[in-house]
């Protein structure tokens, strides 16, 4: 297993999100030789991000523990615990997950098992509760990370919330969750560390690729932008309008209030000339013709995200359903 250390470069119109290796420390895993890279960036105060085969995990460490912003999957459990490791050595007290889908709740129960010792009580495992109800209906070996909560005896997630925030103190600062609904699914909660100033906010908004807008879990477009909306409400932004509140996204690079500007002007724009569209009588099929975003396409069109007619099917679908 490789672990890379990366440290943000200052320049002279502020910090810039680019990320740059300044060490890196090869570990051999037992009998696995291709085990993948996991980057660990220092956001700012005791928040980093991990980075690992695409996906993103906040981690908050202090004296009381260790808290994850989602767990990633199962197959890299291992080498996200190492990681963890080269940060803190107190046991994982909270894992959040932003929202349901398995490659941000797949290694919950790893990391629950692999969370080291000296715990006075189990971990907290923590959600909005539209994510449990969606995991307790899910079969066994399906989306959500392969296994059921009630065939669990330590349940992957033992504490909820149904309300629009939930907020507890760990580490020395407050911890806010804000749930966003009906945005990228229906059960999406925005973190938010006070004190360090970052906020982890899932998949609701995942720089230079379109968002995925699931409509089989309760997303939708107008909830995405709220959500984009409810982030720029948090953040504030320092000198030049970089830097200040920081951004761990699902996926992709670590980001401003200035990213997540330009990321809800684009959704935002795409979504009024669909809506003029079908305003103007378009059937699905025309509305494709048109393409709406093929000016955006170069920079969000890549590998990751939705494609461009994926991403327009889906603003299709969500207006036409309002």
């Amino acid at each position: 297993m490789t672990i890379a250390i990366f440290r943000r470069h200052a320049f002279a119109a502020g910090l810039s999100a680019t990320l740059t290796i300044a060490i890196a420390v090869s570990l051999h895993a037992r009998q696995n030789t291709t085990a993948p890279t996991v980057g660990v960036l220092h956001v700012q105060r005791s928040v980093h991000m991990l980075v690992v085969n695409g996906m993103n995990i906040a981690v908050q460490v202090g004296d009381d523990g260790v808290l994850l912003v989602d767990a990633a999957t199962a197959a890299v459990a291992p080498q996200v615990i190492a990681a963890i490791r080269m940060l803190s050595t107190r046991p994982i007290h909270t894992i959040i997950n932003t929202h349901v889908h398995a490659d941000h709740t797949g290694g919950n129960e790893s990391l629950v098992k692999q969370r080291g010792t000296g715990a006075p009580q189990p971990v907290r495992v923590m959600a909005h509760q539209s994510v449990q109800e969606r995991m307790l209906a899910a079969p066994a070996g399906g989306s959500t990370g392969g296994f059921r909560l009630n065939a669990v005896i330590t349940l992957p997630i033992n504490n909820t919330y149904d309300t629009p925030t939930k907020d507890f103190f760990l580490n020395g600062e407050p911890v806010v969750l804000y749930h966003a609904p009906k945005a990228h699914t229906d059960g999406d909660t925005l973190v938010h560390f006070r004190t360090s100033d970052v906020i982890a906010v899932g998949d609701v908004f995942s720089p230079d690729r379109y968002p995925v807008i699931d409509h089989a879990t309760g997303g939708s477009v107008q909830g995405l932008i709220a959500a984009l909306n409810r982030i720029l409400e948090i953040t504030v932004p320092a000198r030049f309008q970089e830097g200040g509140t920081y951004v761990i996204p699902g996926h992709g690079r670590l980001s401003d209030e200035a990213d997540v500007v330009e990321y809800r002007d684009m959704v935002t724009i795409i979504t009024d000339r669909v809506q003029d569209l079908i305003q103007k009588g378009l059937t699905w099929d025309q509305v494709k013709a048109a393409r709406p975003s093929r000016d955006y396409d170069p920079e969000y069109g890549g590998e990751g995200g939705s494609s461009p007619d994926a991403f327009v099917e889906a603003i299709y679908r969500s207006l036409k359903a309002q």
